[in-house]
């Protein structure tokens, strides 16, 4: 009979410490999360030195109570895996530390993973990936089309040229006086109010699959700034209606594109902005043609259960780092030529 396996697997490039346990391919039977937003909320963001600090803190916990759940020891692991970046520096040489402390001391292989691997295998736990496929992936970092040939082949074919598309959700909802993080309120907000500012949607006339959200985000934060100025009081439920309208606007246009480009039967959906319900409303409604492939809420956001998803590909192609592996903040993909 053929052995189980099983892999932990460790996440840590931003805010988010976290340790799961995966059987075989898809079985997660652990996923501790120790989330750092109310440490950062009186910030307005994440301070990378506080994030750092507070990984320090809890991971060692985080390993133990993942193992716990899972039932099992570190003697019946058969591998570490890692999100070695991109991400925060400081943020990423915690886990990545603790990581390969673990591998070493119960002679276990580490396995690297590329965090926005990550999230595009995260949709794996909703049903089995066919290839080739198209992912576009939207978080507070990132925002990139990404063409996989095959099990493990990740090429980018078209990415933001400034802000990431949940960072312009952040800042614009830092400008409205939400809490951070933003995303969540203004997804509300904007299915209460109507579309009546004209924001821009940015490169949808040029013949590329890259994005921009940097001239979205300075229209919003002049309009908002001129009427309080005069002493104009603008709707909130109608901000965000206008400001989700233009983003959304410009994924799909995008999406769509590439999806001509680039003919598959699969796409997915993935990130922590892959959470927004106007999002799924309009893949919903505009995206027929193709097997439209989002994960389940609880693994949107940062986590180290689609570390560990990712992880049991790289394990199958035995793609193994030495222990010398060491932190790739601006680590990407491979743009498709």
């Amino acid at each position: 009979m053929r052995k189980d396996r099983y892999i932990l697997a460790v996440e840590s490039s931003c805010d988010e410490t976290s340790v799961a346990v995966i059987k075989n391919d898809t079985e997660l039977l652990s996923n501790i999360i120790a989330s750092q937003v109310e440490s950062h909320k009186r910030f307005g963001g994440v301070v990378p030195e506080v994030a750092s600090r507070h990984h320090v803190e809890v991971i060692t916990t985080c390993f133990q109570d993942a193992l716990s759940e899972a039932g099992l020891r570190a003697c019946d692991l058969d591998a570490v895996a890692v999100t070695y970046g991109p991400g925060l520096v400081g943020a990423l040489l915690v886990g990545l530390s603790a990581a390969k402390a673990f591998a070493w001391a119960n002679h276990l292989p580490l396995i690297p993973v590329n965090h926005m691997a990550g999230h595009l295998m995260a949709a794996r736990v909703e049903k089995e990936l066919s290839y080739p496929l198209l992912a576009l992936l939207v978080s507070g970092g990132h925002t990139e089309l990404v063409y996989v040939e095959h099990e493990g082949d990740y090429k980018i074919v078209g990415e933001t040229r400034d802000d990431a598309v949940g960072e312009a959700y952040d800042k614009v909802g830092r400008i409205m006086g939400l809490t951070y993080p933003a995303g969540r309120e203004i997804d509300q907000l904007a299915h209460q109010g109507v579309d009546r500012y004209d924001f821009p949607r940015a490169m949808l006339k040029e013949n590329n699959l890259d994005f921009s959200f940097s001239g979205l985000k300075s229209a919003f934060i002049n309009l908002h700034h001129n009427a309080s100025q005069k002493g104009e009081e603008l709707s909130k439920e109608d901000l965000a209606a206008s400001f989700q309208a233009a983003v959304l606007d410009i994924l799909m246009a995008k999406t769509k594109k590439a999806l001509k480009d680039y003919p598959v039967k699969t796409l997915v959906v993935a990130g922590g902005v892959a959470a927004n319900q106007g999002l799924r409303e309009r893949l919903a409604q505009e995206i027929t043609d193709v097997d439209a492939v989002i994960p389940p809420l609880r693994l949107c956001g940062d986590n180290a259960g689609m570390i560990a998803l990712a992880a049991a590909i790289e394990y199958k192609q035995a793609n193994v780092a030495p222990l010398s592996l060491n932190a790739k903040p601006s680590l990407t993909f491979e743009r498709l030529d």
